[in-house]
């Protein structure tokens, strides 16, 4: 079976226009990143700000064209200049970071998760309806809530309605951009759970991007690391984890505080003896 997502090194660059005093410069967004994915699958991206992470992401969805490269999903190699089809744009969706952002505060719930069955399908309108309220129910919110407005909603609860918009055209990958970085901790466990049980359910295929490696730690199977455009380490999480052999990765690791209790006691005795001196 061939895998739901594979990227061919993958290139994208951007010309930055001159001025009156010199030329245009190339900036490498993306060089040469290679992967395949598998159905029921999580591969996470991981790295800082302006590491390329956003601008994968936009060719993984089919927003941008890559400059180079080969993108295949269902072992069907992809080009967006050609056109998106409706058939296409059925197999990836995407979660983005803010949920507010990504809602029209005008429209009712109902109508937020009914619009892409609209678009995408030709679903009559009582189907819509219920296959609506279904995805409403199977991200944890209640009947009452599909007549109300986003404003209506937590921050976790807009970002339930906006995985329910997601998954309900029942895509082969969902990219997932910074999905928890906005939320409380508490919050961010609850989704996270979500998202874990719906790729159970569904055997839904997930891109999670993230800078929070407690949070890729928890969630996913592969793990890629992206530094300056490259990605310099690819492998499971618990090799990543256990031995990362980039000296990038090794300070990535090095530089996120860790929670667990041992470390927190060790932190608070060197704060102490600090203090004491």
């Amino acid at each position: 079976m061939a895998p739901v997502l594979e990227a061919r090194n993958l290139v994208r660059d951007y010309h930055v226009g001159g001025s009156l005093f010199g030329g245009g410069r190339t900036v490498h967004a993306v060089r040469n990143i290679s992967f395949s994915l598998e159905k029921g699958k999580t591969l996470a991206i991981v790295g800082e700000s302006g590491s390329g992470k956003s601008t994968l992401a936009r060719i993984l969805t089919l927003i941008d064209r890559q400059t180079a490269g080969e993108l295949l999903m269902d072992g069907v190699p992809v080009d967006v200049a050609n056109g998106v089809t409706r058939e296409l744009r059925r197999k990836v969706q995407i979660v983005f970071q803010n949920p507010y952002g990504s809602l029209n505060p005008r429209q009712k719930i109902g109508d937020v998760l009914m619009e892409p069955l609209l678009l995408n399908t030709d679903m009559p309108a009582p189907q819509r309806r219920e296959r609506a309220m279904e995805m409403l129910l199977k991200v944890g919110l209640q009947a009452e809530h599909f007549n109300r407005y986003p404003h209506m909603f937590s921050g976790g609860q807009r970002q339930r309605i906006a995985i329910a918009r997601a998954i309900i055209l029942q895509p082969s990958l969902l990219v997932l951009d910074e999905p928890v970085s906005a939320l409380d901790l508490s919050v961010q466990a609850q989704i996270l759970n979500l998202l874990a049980d719906l790729q159970d359910e569904f055997g839904l295929t997930y891109v999670f991007i993230s800078h929070d490696l407690s949070v890729v730690k928890y969630i996913a199977d592969d793990v890629m690391v992206m530094y300056l455009g490259e990605a310099v380490e690819f492998g499971s999480r618990e090799k990543l984890f256990s031995a990362p052999e980039h000296p990038y990765t090794q300070a990535l690791f090095a530089a996120t505080p860790r929670a667990d209790v041992e470390s927190i006691k060790a932190r608070l005795a060197r704060k102490a003896a600090a203090a004491a001196v």
